[in-house]
């Protein structure tokens, strides 16, 4: 599942381009002229607080709903003339759960591979593969729902990664898990980007998930406030560290919010 990795010239496409992107729900402006890119073979954190807009993001990159104003491009594809092409590009791991409890790890994972018309041959190898990756080999026989959280996760990661993605979303993927299973998956994750060169975006509330060397984007009440490296993003605010970053902003994202007519 190795990707080579990519060059960093001028002309090296986005892994996801997301420009000038608007979503109301009714009256209610979920997305605000929301534009940014990620490069590829990066950790890329998008953060928010809830309700900030993260998982609509998420739903309109992976096309649960569809683009109302704006363009969505992963690795050149934009998703509203060539999904196919753009999605089969694309992992994904909502905050919800979505494994079904009721059948094996194994079941699973065979589902999700036919969706994508990977063959039945091919699908016990990649199942295998994955499931090495993300070491739940052990559970292949064992239903869902005898699974820990942490475990789900990392199934739910499996699955993501059976059709050889280059880039993954993942919508706040350690809520409700313990402090060594957010640490464990953090770093599965983190490892994934290092040794296959995928592109990451990871959407968390959490400020202990960022590290120095990410690149961040910070999305407050619907508006992207801050995008770069997290130390162009500490030293624009004038503050000490991501976590003062991140409070400022958030708080200027309100203030604008409560002004707007």
């Amino acid at each position: 599942m190795r990707h080579a990795q990519a060059g960093n010239g001028p002309d090296t496409v986005a892994a996801l381009a997301v420009e000038a992107v608007s979503h109301t729900y009714g009256r209610s402006q979920a997305l605000d002229d929301v534009s940014f890119a990620i490069p590829p073979g990066r950790f890329t954190v998008l953060l928010g607080l809830n309700g900030a807009g993260k998982t609509t993001l998420f739903s309109l990159i992976s096309r649960l709903y569809a683009t109302q104003k704006g363009a969505i491009r992963i690795f050149g594809h934009e998703i509203g003339r060539s999904p196919r092409e753009a999605l089969r590009r694309l992992g994904i791991v909502f905050q919800a759960r979505t494994l079904d409890l009721d059948l094996t790890v194994r079941q699973n994972l065979a589902y999700h591979a036919s969706l994508h018309g990977i063959g039945a041959g091919a699908a016990r190898r990649r199942i295998a593969s994955v499931l090495e990756t993300v070491e739940m080999s052990d559970r292949l026989g064992d239903k869902a729902r005898s699974l820990s959280g942490g475990q789900m996760r990392r199934v739910e990661i499996a699955r993501a990664l059976l059709h050889e993605p280059r880039l993954m979303l993942l919508d706040e993927p350690t809520v409700g898990l313990d402090i060594q299973s957010r640490a464990a998956i953090l770093a599965f994750i983190r490892r994934l980007v290092n040794r296959d060169g995928i592109s990451v975006l990871w959407a968390t509330h959490l400020i202990d998930e960022v590290e120095q060397g990410d690149d961040a984007v910070v999305l407050s009440a619907g508006k992207v406030t801050a995008k770069g490296p997290v130390a162009d993003v500490v030293k624009a605010t004038g503050t000490a560290d991501i976590a003062g970053a991140f409070s400022h902003l958030c708080r200027a994202g309100f203030q604008r919010e409560e002004h707007s007519p």
